[in-house]
């Protein structure tokens, strides 16, 4: 057995690498070590999870020191005992429209439909890790009488429920997504339920076993869950929804070993500018609008800041300054009407939008379908209710700009970030070539990533498949055609390409701000000096 290896990813998380290998006994000795992680409750550690063969740490780095989250995680491995799992048995009807794909696979494999059904549930399979989607457990190993190639072109839509086989995994799809896998069955069990805990049915080291049925009913797994009701009054109502506005708050940690993104307000240094404004927690839920054209009616009188992008906010056709705490009135309304700097605005009310919490946050999101308002980007006629502030109403204050951050220019971001935690599997030259190329950011962009281009692709080092690995929010993955992606706050907890670079925690405000058609540069920095950004950050 190999001596573990620790990788930095940027300047908040820790990767602490087994041998790079799909093997049980590596994965179930990641497992337990993510376990006694979690047992130490050390201040600071936001999430823990094992993936295929490493653990990754988020943590605080202004709260506890890089040092001792390595110590923690060496101590751990060292003494990580195997966890025992639960066994679960999954009901699966097999071929025909429940699995298009298994005549396929028997083929390829020189079997009978019935001997390829046979093979697949003749074993229980050991669960790696959770990934891709929220719930989505990855199986494995599968007889190799059976195995099966990706798709070379995925599907764009894999029904709720369907079991896929790929190489030597297989796995279920929780939710009806995209997807590449062999569809061999499908089952009506509810893979994700956020309100079940934990909300992963199937947790790492469990053990699954398939059993083979004649027919099911699809209709549960179908139904989506009930709509958002509010106790409270609203006091904003949606007018326009402009393009993408959603509810957002600091994000929903610990609950990534369950395949749940963080998520959460892209910019965090405005959402807690605005919360502030207006004298809440810094973490409140605030509506995050995208670009202008966002319209909301006061229902009743509020006190309300505007801050990160400046979209041209007014109050009843009157500048709404920005960073200040503005009486809004009843009957008012307030307009999102024209970008000018920034793509993504943050409106806070005193006392916070008022949706259900959700494991722990009441931000939106928007792949899984859960948390904010029913899951989803609000939409006309939405009606918005808003705690009840923690004292009283803050005096009107003057605005202070529109958050445009140093870093920014016109169009455009100068980001810094630190090399890896899998630069070496990119060739030697890779890391100058980012750092000397001005990217663009794609329309193919979104709030789980963005898909930049380049003059000069970013070149993989003839080192064989990666290992899927824990991603992490800023961190640059570099796809096969070389054209890198960059991480944002909805990205999945798990990836098959390699991160060349992970951006600085304190400059993710400003990649929030990007939007299609902008510019992005890349600078490196030390860690001593990441660490100094972020605390500066944080006391502005």
């Amino acid at each position: 057995m190999s001596h573990p290896r620790l990788r930095d990813a940027g300047d908040s998380m820790l990767l602490l690498e087994f041998e790079p290998v799909v093997d049980v006994t590596v994965n179930a000795r990641a497992i337990g070590t993510a376990a006694a992680v979690r047992e130490r409750s050390l201040p600071g550690l936001r999430d823990v999870r094992a993936t295929l063969r490493s653990v990754a740490v988020e943590y605080d780095p202004l709260v506890i020191d890089r040092g001792e989250v390595a110590d923690a995680l060496m101590r751990a491995a060292a003494d990580a005992v195997p966890r025992q799992g639960r066994e679960i048995d999954i009901p699966a009807v097999y071929g025909g429209d429940a699995g298009p794909d298994l005549a396929e696979v028997a083929a390829r494999s020189a079997m009978r439909e019935a001997d390829v059904v046979a093979a697949h549930a003749d074993r229980w399979y050991h669960a790696f890790m959770i990934g891709f989607v929220p719930g989505f457990p990855y199986l494995g190993p599968v007889s190799d009488r059976i195995d099966a190639p990706r798709r070379a072109t995925p599907r764009l839509r894999v029904p709720a429920g369907t079991v896929g086989i790929a190489g030597r995994q297989t796995g279920i799809y929780p939710r009806t997504s995209p997807g590449g896998w062999a569809l061999v069955g499908r089952t009506n069990v509810r893979l994700f339920d956020p309100d079940r805990t934990p909300p992963a049915l199937v947790q790492p080291g469990d053990r699954v076993r398939f059993v083979p049925v004649e027919h099911l009913d699809f209709d549960e797994i179908n139904a989506g869950r009930a709509a958002t009701e509010h106790e409270l009054p609203a006091v904003l109502v949606v007018t326009a929804p402009g393009l993408l506005t959603s509810v957002q708050d600091a994000g929903r940690w610990g609950s990534q070993t369950s395949g749940v993104t963080v998520g959460g307000a892209l910019d965090r240094s405005a959402l807690a500018a605005a919360n502030r404004a207006v004298g809440n927690d810094p973490t409140a839920a605030v509506l995050e609008a995208t670009l202008p054209g966002l319209e909301l009616l006061a229902n009743q009188s509020c006190v309300m800041a505007v801050a990160g992008a400046d979209l041209g906010a007014t109050i009843d056709g009157r500048p709404l300054p920005m960073m200040a705490a503005i009486e809004v009135p009843a009957g008012s309304t307030v307009r999102l009407t024209a970008r000018r700097s920034g793509t993504r605005a943050y409106i806070a009310v005193a006392g916070g939008i008022d949706v259900p919490a959700v494991l722990g946050s009441r931000a939106t999101d928007l792949g899984a379908g859960f948390g904010g308002l029913d899951g989803r980007p609000l939409k006309t006629g939405d009606r918005l209710a808003v705690g009840r502030p923690h004292g009283p109403a803050p005096a009107p204050t003057h605005g202070r700009g529109g958050g445009v951050a140093i870093g920014s220019g016109p169009g455009g971001a100068r980001l810094r970030v630190l090399w890896g935690p899998h630069d070496d599997r990119l060739r030697p030259e890779a890391r100058g070539d980012l750092v000397r190329t001005r990217f663009t950011v794609t329309p193919q962009s979104n709030r789980m990533a963005y898909r930049l281009h380049g003059t000069t692709p970013l070149r993989h080092r003839d080192v064989g498949e990666m290992i899927s690995d824990a991603t992490v929010t800023g961190g640059i993955q570099v796809p096969p055609d070389g054209q890198p992606i960059l991480l944002m706050a909805d990205r999945q907890v798990t990836g098959g390409y390699p991160l060349l670079a992970t951006v600085i925690t304190a400059d993710l405000p400003l990649a929030a701000q990007l939007a299609p058609g902008d510019w992005v540069e890349f600078e490196p920095c030390s860690r001593d000096l990441a660490v100094s950004a972020l605390r500066h950050g944080a006391g502005a």
